[in-house]
């Protein structure tokens, strides 16, 4: 008795079976496509449109500002603070957005997910390279402030900003899958992201200086604040863009070369470990939502 093969339509893959994130890649027209999708509908009926990209980190930077820099004193500490406090806030927005994003991005995606097959890594990729493309403008704004004051950086301080930048869209990117797979079952998934978000800006160098938390915790825990990916990109964002427009009072953390390779290595090592999850529990998304 002969044995009659399934037939599977060329080119297409079963769910959980494909190149992963090579095949977003591979298809970057509808990863263009769905980017210029999620653009449209997130400002879909709203007046001021792409304004509102920059509503939030105004409104955060205003409130910071006047909470810590001038009744707390922290413009008299730190020089030139308004430009710290920036440099390192818009970096930090960047990756709480495109985390926060990439969580739902499947769940919002479900009617899509449901009725065609393309990469699901799609949704939260995208998600990160919208919030990139909102952090862009930010970054613009923070370079013509820093002319102003007499900004000069050198070529490292230079790459060191492009660095941070890489450091935030892998780490967001693989979290974003992470969490974003698991969110598919568990919704609880979403609160557990508000909670980190809420938790990051205050655990980074943001408000406050690294020398702060250097006079205040053991050696080892400091060092395992400074290896924090998070923590390394907002000092790579503060080296590049607050520290050639100051006196050169307050020092950098040591060794932040060594730490930005560190934290580099921590951000691939969990896109890595997102994209296996994603996979694994791919194969149920279309049930599951």
């Amino acid at each position: 008795m002969s044995v009659i093969p399934s037939a599977t339509p060329r080119g297409f893959v079963e769910p959980g079976h494909g190149a992963g994130l090579l095949d977003v890649f591979r298809r970057r027209y509808l990863l263009t496509l769905l980017v210029r999708k999620e653009v449209q509908v997130r400002y879909r009926g709203s007046v001021l449109g792409w304004l509102w990209s920059y509503v939030k980190p105004t409104a955060q930077f205003i409130v910071f500002f006047l909470a810590l820099g001038v009744f707390l004193s922290q413009n008299a500490r730190i020089e030139s603070y308004p430009i710290y406090l920036f440099s390192g806030l818009i970096v930090v927005n960047l990756f709480n957005e495109a985390f926060g994003n990439g969580t739902r991005s499947l769940v919002d995606n479900a009617a899509l997910i449901k009725k065609i097959y393309l990469p699901r890594e799609m949704f939260p990729v995208s998600s990160t390279i919208v919030a990139f493309v909102n952090f862009l403008p930010q970054v613009l704004i923070t370079v013509v402030v820093c002319l102003f004051v007499g900004w000069h950086p050198t070529v490292p301080q230079l790459l060191g900003v492009i660095l941070a930048m890489v450091i935030i869209v892998i780490l967001a990117t693989g979290l974003g899958m992470l969490f974003g797979a698991a969110n598919v079952s568990f919704r609880d998934s979403q609160n557990v992201v508000e909670l980190i978000a809420l938790v990051v800006t205050w655990a980074s160098p943001v408000l406050y200086t690294w020398t702060t938390v250097r006079d205040a915790v053991p050696g080892w825990l400091l060092t395992i604040y400074q290896i924090n990916p998070v923590t390394t990109a907002v000092e790579l964002m503060h080296a590049g863009f607050w520290y050639p427009t100051t006196g050169e009072q307050l020092p950098l953390p040591p060794n932040l070369a060594m730490t930005s390779a560190i934290a580099l290595l921590i951000s691939v090592a969990v896109l890595l470990v997102g994209q296996f999850v994603f996979r694994r529990l791919e194969g149920r998304f279309a049930q599951d939502l």
